[in-house]
């Protein structure tokens, strides 16, 4: 098959949770023997045409110099490319800016659709733009032929609101061999005895909650967050929460030193709530975290009774104070890293895009003009 992939900054990943899932797959696919195409922003750092045998397509992004308007520029660009290619697939990884060119989706190929989570939902947003991203929603459910979900909880939503099948295919992770724990010098830190925080300055991820339970806790180790601190949120936080054991350490793009850093630390805090299957939080599990999560039905979903739960400051200082025993830690640790092997391989969800690819376009099914998940 002949494989496009837009919706990301590009491979390999310098950003985040889409550009990891379009760097594992499309390397998966090409593996297999297919051809796979992936577009790049023209301010991603990679300027070779190909990557580990997928074909890097650059197209122009203003978003350095717009702001996330350029993110429409961008897509337009990526798509009008895209109708030139042949494509027997073209797999667009969230819709907030794809959509809205859906009449320039190329009719020859098979749409799919990752929908991402509930964009909509995101409090970094105002009023106009949330009720934007909820017809950017309506327009990649009513025109993409395939819809995929990451999540179940995504999936039930999507199919209830606008009554058509979606395939559900979660994201991977990897089981990372070893851990280096000298990666740890750099910022002083010992083994055990710090608590981590990984993700992008968003208000969402309840970043601004976690600090100040933190804060609120008779508190002994020093928090980490990882994260790019670019943005105004990200500044925001950086201004006001100015602790010596409150470390803002940027943004981390080695797998070898994130890995440590998840590894070793106390405990992890995942304050994610808008979502699906977060790649941060499988990584989290695979590098065998004790995790503190938020209290929502993404993150239950996945990891169970194998976490603690919080959904307020006070919730997160109770849940440092009285920590739960090392037996029950460990038998987290161990339940969620066999999640991650049994459940949320690389290789099992490579399979399964290939599969949906190769069956959608073998047996063509179409009713009403949509094509079925078969």
């Amino acid at each position: 098959m002949r494989i496009g992939i837009l919706g990301t900054r590009g491979i390999p990943n310098n950003y985040g949770g889409f550009e990891q899932f379009a760097q594992f797959l499309s390397v998966g696919l090409v593996q297999r023997g297919h051809s796979v195409w992936v577009y790049n922003s023209s301010n991603h750092p990679y300027r070779e045409k190909e990557w580990e045998g997928v074909h890097i397509i650059r197209c122009t992004d203003w978003e350095n110099y717009i702001g996330s308007a350029g993110q429409f520029v961008y897509d337009y660009n990526c798509l009008k490319d895209a109708r030139k290619r042949g494509f027997d697939v073209l797999l667009q990884l969230g819709y907030t800016s794809n959509s809205v060119w859906h009449r320039l989706w190329p009719k020859d190929a098979l749409n799919v659709i990752n929908m991402d989570g509930l964009e909509w939902k995101r409090s970094k947003y105002g009023p106009l733009t949330r009720k934007f991203l909820l017809h950017a929603e309506k327009w990649a459910a009513q025109h993409g032929d395939i819809l995929v979900a990451d999540s179940t909880n995504i999936r039930d939503y999507l199919e209830k609101r606008y009554h058509r099948p979606l395939a559900h295919i979660p994201y991977g992770a990897e089981i990372p061999e070893y851990y280096v724990a000298g990666n740890l010098g750099r910022w002083g830190l010992d083994k055990q005895d710090y608590f981590l925080l990984m993700a992008r300055m968003e208000p969402e991820n309840n970043i601004e909650m976690i600090i100040r339970g933190w804060l609120a806790a008779d508190r002994k180790k020093p928090l980490v967050l990882i994260g790019n601190p670019g943005n105004a949120f990200g500044s925001y936080l950086q201004k006001t929460y100015r602790k010596d054991d409150l470390l803002f350490v940027g943004g981390i793009y080695d797998a070898e030193v994130a890995n440590a850093l998840r590894h070793y630390s106390s405990f992890y805090f995942h304050g994610h709530s808008v979502g699906g299957t977060n790649p941060s939080l499988l990584e989290a599990m695979a590098c065998e975290c004790a995790i503190l999560a938020h209290n929502n039905s993404f993150n239950k979903t996945i990891l169970g009774k194998e976490a603690g739960y919080f959904a307020s400051e006070d919730d997160i200082a109770g849940l440092l104070e009285r920590l739960p025993e090392q037996q029950i830690i460990d038998e987290w640790k161990q339940v969620n890293t066999e999640k991650i092997r049994n459940m949320y391989t690389w290789e099992g969800i490579v399979d399964s895009y290939e599969q949906l690819f190769a069956d959608n376009l073998q047996g063509k099914k179409r009713t009403d003009g949509k094509l079925q998940v078969l």
